[in-house]
């Protein structure tokens, strides 16, 4: 991987290819290589001649750890792509999110539709943007001294997956309890830039594709069918819906 720095530590980001430049966000407890390499996101880009650049976000990976809540304000995740985007020098970029990088992405348009070409916000519906999840729960678990000693279901999974990628669970708890914020319609109105939500048929955690794409101008809807939140990411219709939108 390789890396920059800002004032708030070093980031570690991926970048292939030599096309038109396609940044990818990742989704919490997970990072670039598991979220866009494993699943075949980069490979695929870079096959169809783009340039494939996926960040590690703050609390992720290979990039700065963090433990106090408010360094995982929206705001500041959100500069963090721009931040990427500036280092390589890059006017207008198209992206892809997922889950809570697309939350972060939301926050990004708004403030900086003019970095961008177009968007695709996926595994992120009408339930988790005016919701989202019960994060408490979610960073007692990261917190746990041992899997064992977690009983809530979900938490449980986030706890197992954080294990799974060897993840800072302090770093996790504190993004969990900081990112989040409402999807409000003074946020999504202001963004001015072909958008495309994308979202499984049975993603209970996301919700609604459509809900989303309402509030947001002009926005396309991509049903991907029979797949919930954990099993769209890499879904064959997601690249491909992707594929079409970017052709546009």
């Amino acid at each position: 991987m390789t890396r920059f720095s800002t004032v708030d530590g070093e980031f570690a980001y991926i970048d292939k290819g030599s096309g038109q430049p396609v940044v990818f966000v990742h989704g919490f407890a997970s990072n670039a290589h598991v979220n866009w390499l494993d699943t075949g996101w980069i490979d695929r880009l870079v096959q169809e001649g783009y340039r494939a650049i996926a960040l590690d976000n703050r609390g992720h990976g290979d990039s700065v750890k963090l433990h106090d809540a408010a360094d995982y304000r929206l705001e500041k995740m959100a500069g963090d792509v721009l931040a990427l985007i500036d280092h390589l020098a890059l006017p207008r970029v198209r992206a892809i999110g997922y889950s809570m990088g697309s939350r972060i992405l939301l926050d990004f348009a708004s403030r900086h539709s003019d970095r961008l070409e177009q968007l695709v916000l996926g595994g992120i519906g009408g339930t988790m943007a005016k919701a989202g999840l019960d994060r408490e729960p979610i960073a007692a678990a990261l917190l746990a001294p041992t899997l064992e000693d977690v009983a809530d279901p979900v938490g449980r999974g986030y706890r197992q997956f954080a294990e799974q990628t060897r993840s800072d669970r302090q770093a996790l708890a504190a993004c969990i309890r900081g990112y989040g914020r409402p999807v409000e319609t003074s946020e999504t109105e202001r963004i001015a830039v072909p958008t495309l939500v994308a979202v499984g048929t049975k993603d209970a955690v996301a919700g609604s594709a459509t809900e989303l794409a309402k509030m947001i101008p002009g926005a396309d809807v991509l049903d991907i069918p029979n797949r919930d939140h954990m099993r769209s990411t890499g879904d064959k219709v997601f690249k491909e819906g992707v594929m079409t939108f970017f052709a546009r």
